[in-house]
């Protein structure tokens, strides 16, 4: 891809204007991640976001952080209340203090996003109870074993443990998941790439597999989120993910082969 290309690529995704190259790494950055990855059709722009959001947040990288979250609200790509739904996900798969700081994050750069426009952002609105789902247990529970199952197309467990019960049935399936601000899709999408850089084997198996099984996710987009969670994480992680994908592609049942 030519440098021209790669060039307004990177201004497309970072919102500003490139940097002079001095040194290797900028140099392939340039032209492997936004001339090559960025530029392929297989994913939306808005896809491929999510998967930088994810892995940056992860990693820990203060800078890329405030960039990928200041360009994906600034573009227009991703709604305020799409960002903050992705920041309660990607604490239930990658913890709540990296999430304080993803949304602190958040916080910082729609504040800077209205001043640099000239603008003052609006006030934060409070939160209705009625958002957090039922109350009633037996309907609460009920509703996150059939969400578990149409998630990961395996039966609920037991709530014969706290993490079962109060975690997995109570808040991860009998709310997150339902919750209306991102799709299914964009959910699944999220928290692969959030297993993947956590090393987690059961869940990148169970998450990629029902992922591809369910249809939510097609074979060749299920490539590009490994391509493009490797340019962002390291092939090294993406070789594994890579695997767990071919397996399950693999093993998929004949409804779907027939797909």
């Amino acid at each position: 891809m030519s440098n021209d290309l790669a060039d307004e690529t990177f201004r497309t995704v970072l919102r500003r204007e490139p940097t002079e190259i001095t040194t290797p790494f900028q140099q392939v950055s340039r032209d492997f991640v936004f001339g090559d990855v960025w530029s392929r059709p297989g994913l939306s722009r808005k896809d491929r976001r999510w998967i930088a959001l994810a892995c940056v947040a992860g990693a820990d990288a203060p800078g890329p952080i405030e960039a990928y979250v200041r360009a994906a609200l600034d573009s227009g790509d991703i709604e305020l209340e799409e960002m903050l739904e992705f920041v309660l996900h990607f604490a239930v798969y990658s913890g709540w203090p990296k999430a304080a700081h993803l949304e602190g994050a958040v916080i910082r750069q729609w504040t800077q996003i209205h001043h640099d426009r000239g603008q003052e952002p609006g006030p934060w609105p409070e939160l209705s109870h009625d958002t957090l789902g039922p109350s009633d247990w037996d309907t609460r529970f009920e509703a996150g074993a059939q969400e578990f199952l149409d998630v990961n197309l395996i039966p609920a467990p037991p709530h014969t443990t706290p993490y079962r019960h109060a975690g997995i049935l109570n808040f991860v399936f009998g709310h997150v998941w339902q919750r209306p601000g991102l799709t299914r899709r964009e959910r699944r999408i999220i928290t692969v790439a959030c297993v993947a850089f956590a090393d987690a084997p059961t869940p990148m198996k169970s998450h990629v597999t029902a992922a591809l099984h369910s249809g939510d996710i097609t074979k060749p987009e299920m490539d590009e989120i490994v391509l493009q969670f490797s340019a962002y994480y390291g092939f090294a992680k993406g070789e594994a993910l890579s695997e767990v994908a071919e397996t399950a592609w693999a093993e998929r049942p004949a409804t779907v082969a027939k797909a």
